[in-house]
């Protein structure tokens, strides 16, 4: 039993470990709809898959995710090498929201 369940948090580790290495790269690149796309797809695609408790499943999806993460910092290289012109949105300066 103990197995099942160190098995179930490594998996739940690994799922929340590639979440945030895919939004922590979405952020690196230099367009802001290229930043911001890339930031919702993998919000979507995470979310249109929480309930999933099939393991074989699971690991499909993770390797797929692995798979996106390559491209996706292989683009983030690409899309530092030019440079585009700020947008409105890019450059507003950001507003801190205070919550209680």
């Amino acid at each position: 039993m103990s197995s099942a369940v160190s098995t179930s948090s490594h998996t739940s580790h690994a799922v929340l470990a590639l979440y945030r290495s895919l939004l922590r790269t979405s952020r690196r690149f230099e367009g802001y709809n290229f930043r911001e796309y890339a930031a919702r797809r993998t919000r979507d695609g995470f979310r249109i898959h929480k309930d999933e408790t099939d393991p074989r499943m699971i690991e499909i999806l993770l390797r797929q995710g692995e798979e996106q993460l390559a491209v996706l910092r292989r683009q983030t290289a690409i899309s530092q090498m030019y440079k585009f012109d700020k947008v409105v949105v890019d450059t507003a300066p950001k507003k801190h929201v205070v919550r209680s």
